[in-house]
């Protein structure tokens, strides 16, 4: 029987990740959307100059981690850690 369902999915992910000789490059494409969203955030029109738009983004960023995100909020009341 082959193996299918979660545990699966974990093992698979793990293997994958200790194939990996470079995460940051792996992961730099999410971490770039993930700046991004900050920016596109704080000014949508683009009307700020860029410095101050980088250090407006980067005040979201700040402020997204203190409030904690939703689903970190969502599991942390259903007592999933």
């Amino acid at each position: 029987m082959a193996d299918t369902g979660p545990t699966a999915s974990r093992k698979a992910a793990h293997m994958s990740w200790a194939k990996t000789p470079n995460r940051a490059a792996r992961t730099q494409a999410a971490r770039q959307a993930f700046r991004d969203k900050f920016l596109e955030q704080v000014d949508p029109d683009k009307r700020m100059s860029p410095s101050d738009r980088a250090k407006a983004a980067e005040n979201a960023r700040i402020a997204y981690y203190l409030a904690g995100s939703p689903l970190r909020c969502l599991r942390g009341a259903a007592g999933l850690g």
